[in-house]
């Protein structure tokens, strides 16, 4: 396993990181969320508390200082009293869940662009089996998790410790303070302690955002051979591909074997190249090649002119200046017209003779 993850050191290809993306398999920091989804509380107890919270603590002070006003003789008026209860605690409490709600799902699309992959969200042994989880408890990954997690717990504790022990006399001095006061002191109290939970976490937060995109391109670098493969299978193997196109050339020897009795004339060279050519003027405005070729192929293209009674005629400098210029199935060139065109009158008039 060693030896393997050794010879992985090209870096992902394109066509890698899109598959793994397709797959679900992209980085992602579980921090982020937690962080964002703090600073949105923080947002809320610093803007909208005071706002939410007086509503609510004079509503819970009217039910603890006049209890007698509400009747509880049956269930039904217990039942009534709870869905009160229920009611303006939810009023209190929507905006916050509503703010972490956005706050963790801003800093997953923050991330990577949201997706759906049901590979991920299919049942899996490998996810309850106890094997698993203390292979992934005890590898490298579960040994940086639990790190992560001493950092927190230290860095939390140690801001928490520092404010709370910066305000241990207003702590202590609270049994002697007027309940009105109160709740404006434990909303300073969660602000400062909210904060310094922020701050101890930023350094956290930016170091798992790069260690999760270092970690993710670790994982997906390849090999050499890999790399021969991918580029094998996207560009086709190469016995295959020559098979194809010898495959495609006897096809196109084929057609164009086929067409040589079609032809007007035969340009030959005299054994080693050899020019079908078609003039007629309802077809088209040029003459057309039918078919060419080299040593071969040219003796098979003049046998069939023979078969066929088309003349075959003999010009070196030209047959050979026009091979390299003319496509099958298309008309020749312009520079060839006049040249051609004689040796047209030439072939046409023996013919008629």
């Amino acid at each position: 396993m060693s030896d393997d993850k050794e010879s992985k050191t090209e870096a992902a290809s394109d066509k890698k990181i899109s598959d793994a993306i397709a797959q679900g398999n992209i980085p992602f920091s579980r921090e982020a969320p937690i962080f964002v989804s703090i600073l949105g509380l923080l947002l809320f107890l610093v803007f909208l508390a005071r706002d939410q919270g007086v509503p609510f603590l004079q509503r819970l002070a009217l039910l603890l200082e006049q209890p007698r006003n509400f009747s509880l003789e049956t269930s039904r008026d217990a039942t009534h009293l709870v869905y009160a209860l229920s009611l303006e605690m939810g009023r209190f409490l929507l905006p916050v869940l509503l703010i972490l709600l956005v706050s963790g799902i801003a800093a997953s699309i923050f991330q990577n662009a949201p997706r759906i992959v049901l590979d991920r969200i299919q049942p899996q042994w490998s996810r309850i089996s106890p094997v698993s989880g203390w292979s992934r408890i005890f590898s490298v990954q579960g040994f940086i998790e639990f790190g992560k997690s001493l950092f927190k717990f230290l860095a939390i504790g140690s801001m928490s410790f520092m404010v709370l022990s910066a305000d241990r006399h207003e702590i202590v001095n609270v049994m002697f303070m007027d309940p009105i006061g109160l709740p404006e002191f434990l909303l300073t109290l969660s602000v400062r302690l909210v904060s310094a939970v922020s701050v101890a976490t930023i350094a956290l937060v930016a170091g798992d955002l790069v260690w999760t995109r270092v970690r993710w391109q670790r994982d997906l670098r390849m090999s050499k051979q890999e790399l021969k493969d991918e580029f094998k299978q996207m560009e086709g193997d190469p016995l295959v591909k020559a098979k194809m196109r010898s495959i495609a050339k006897d096809r196109l020897r084929k057609q164009m074997m086929a067409a040589v009795p079609r032809a007007t004339m035969i340009l030959a060279n005299p054994t080693h190249y050899a020019i079908a050519l078609r003039y007629d003027q309802s077809e088209n405005d040029a003459p057309m090649v039918l078919a060419k070729g080299t040593d071969l192929i040219a003796l098979r293209i003049r046998e069939i002119a023979e078969k066929n009674r088309i003349e075959v005629v003999i010009d070196k400098a030209l047959t050979r200046a026009m091979y390299d210029h003319v496509e099958i199935n298309q008309t020749i060139p312009a520079e060839f017209y006049r040249a051609v065109a004689n040796l047209l009158v030439y072939v046409m008039t023996r013919k008629r003779r």
